[in-house]
C-alpha cells in the first residue's frame, strides 16, 4: 500500500478579531497558537479547512 500524503501546516497569524468559525477551523486543524506547526493527511476536508483560514496558515515544505 502506498504511503499516505501529508501536508505540513504552520500557523503564522493570530485568530483575534476573526470569525469564531475561522477560529474552531485552526482548532480542528490542531493550530492554536502562533508558529504551531502540524502534518496532516492530505485530503479534500483538510484542503479546504485550510482554504478557509489561508491568510493565518502557510503550507511549509517538507
Amino acid at each position: 500500500m502506498a504511503a499516505k500524503k501529508t501536508l505540513r501546516v504552520k500557523q503564522v497569524k493570530s485568530p483575534q478579531r476573526r470569525e469564531s468559525s475561522q477560529r474552531a477551523t485552526l482548532v480542528g486543524l490542531g493550530l492554536n497558537k502562533l508558529q504551531r506547526e502540524r502534518e496532516l493527511e492530505d485530503t479534500p476536508a483538510v484542503r479546504g479547512m485550510i482554504a478557509k483560514v489561508q491568510h493565518l496558515v502557510e503550507i511549509v515544505k517538507a
